[in-house]
């Protein structure tokens, strides 16, 4: 069975082949906090008309209309703001949402995404190229790239890689952990670390004897609250971290959500704040 955000991946995918430019992008919505941080680093954030839920930086991008989270999309929300065109990140749907809009023949750019430094070089001209501002979107390609470039230089500095284990949430003191293919595990390598979970994509369960065997030196969160937050205490007092060396030193990181995993033109900052954070003043220069 298809995950939903599989599903919405297919869907977005078959869309993709068929636009690479909005003609009219006068009115446009943005789906993806990353698509929307690029438009506004471009300075084409006039020709924006709404943004989904998840585009909350700059700080304000959250005053325009928000028309949903991006793996629920509306068609009904979507074409309330009557757009002329729509910019969304791969995995937005659900599928039906995009036949819906398809049909109403609003001229769509899917843009891909990888969790690769490139990855967001890519992203940066698609977004360029289906605004019709390649020569800026170049500009700050080159200037992304060259962020990019630092950060890793740094963390290569580093002879000993520290293992990080990313939980996505202890609801239920249940620990819902990154592996590969993910954007925790992007940032983690950009960052010169080394996923403590390496036995699957996505995310997933672990057991205790799953986080002990992954023997994390860091525990890193996102800083959020609501169902799926937890504090220092709920974590460090979990059985699963018992022995673990984050758990010895109380290492535990907690960065802004999409500027942690979001892929856009911040992630080199990202990159290097949690390098920093994992190895100090040896990747401060």
């Amino acid at each position: 069975m298809l995950t939903v955000a599989a599903s919405c991946a297919m869907a977005t995918n078959a869309l993709a082949e068929e636009t690479t430019r909005i003609e009219d992008s006068s009115r446009l919505i943005s789906i993806g906090g990353s698509l929307t941080e690029i438009i506004y680093a471009l300075g084409e954030e006039k020709r924006l008309v709404a943004r989904d839920s998840t585009s909350l930086f700059p700080p304000e991008a959250s005053k325009l209309p928000d028309v949903g989270y991006m793996r629920a999309l509306s068609p009904e929300g979507v074409l309330s703001v009557n757009p002329s065109g729509i910019i969304l990140l791969e995995g937005s749907g659900p599928p039906e949402a995009l036949d819906v809009l398809k049909k109403a023949t609003i001229p769509m750019v899917i843009v891909p995404e990888h969790f690769t430094g490139q990855g967001v070089l890519d992203k940066i001209h698609s977004v360029g190229k289906a605004l019709g501002v390649e020569e800026k979107a170049d500009r700050l390609a080159a200037s992304v790239d060259a962020d990019l470039t630092a950060a890793q230089k740094a963390a290569s500095s580093v002879d000993k890689r520290k293992r990080v284990l990313f939980i996505l949430s202890m609801q239920g003191d249940r620990i819902m952990a990154s592996g590969k293919n993910t954007a925790a595990n992007g940032i983690i390598e950009l960052a010169g670390g080394v996923n403590a979970i390496d036995g699957y994509d996505g995310y997933k369960q672990l057991t205790e004897e799953a986080v002990g065997k992954a023997a994390p030196d860091m525990i890193l969160m996102m800083d959020r609250t609501g169902n799926h937050a937890a504090n220092d205490d709920q974590i460090f007092s979990n059985p699963a971290f018992a022995g673990t060396p984050a758990a010895r030193t109380k290492n535990l990181v907690r960065m802004n959500a999409l500027y942690l995993l979001g892929f856009g033109p911040r992630t080199a900052k990202a990159a290097h704040d949690l390098s920093v954070a994992l190895y100090g003043d040896a990747v401060q220069h």
